[in-house]
């Protein structure tokens, strides 16, 4: 099973877990929870949010 990271936060997604969210332009995005796709839809960044992990 391939190991899937969360688009926002970096943290590793259980399989059957999380969303993914695909663009019109074929961009996908992983996310563990509705915490994280709210803030890529609030256009907030990752390195700002102190609790995202950051790297890693």
């Amino acid at each position: 099973m391939e190991e899937r990271r969360c688009s926002f936060c970096n943290r590793i997604i259980e399989p059957g877990t999380g969303k993914l969210y695909a663009r019109r332009d074929g961009t996908v995005f992983y996310f563990c929870s509705s915490k994280c796709e709210n803030n890529v839809a609030l256009g907030r960044v990752t390195r700002r949010v102190k609790w995202a992990r950051k790297g890693a």
